[in-house]
């Protein structure tokens, strides 16, 4: 999967959970600042992208997660493993 589909995949996630536009779901984007995500949201979102990817998500690896790109990147490094 590229980087451009888990990005799309990622803006459907965040539009059917949080009802956050599409438009606003830009790489450099924070997901806390920007986005106004929490750390119950953060939690919502993990389990959202392990369903994505079959995976299992270790929390410590979500917590250095701050923008949409890092979800992208974390996404990719799950779907590789």
């Amino acid at each position: 999967m590229s980087d451009e589909q888990i990005l799309e995949r990622l803006k459907a996630i965040l539009f059917d959970a949080f009802e956050i536009s599409p438009e606003r779901v830009v790489p450099q984007a924070k997901l806390f600042d920007e986005l106004d995500l929490d750390s119950i949201d953060a939690v919502d979102l993990a389990i959202k992208l392990q369903e994505m990817t079959g995976k299992r998500i270790k929390p410590e690896d979500f917590k250095t997660v701050r923008s949409v790109d890092d979800v992208v990147s974390t996404v990719k490094q799950l779907m590789a493993a």
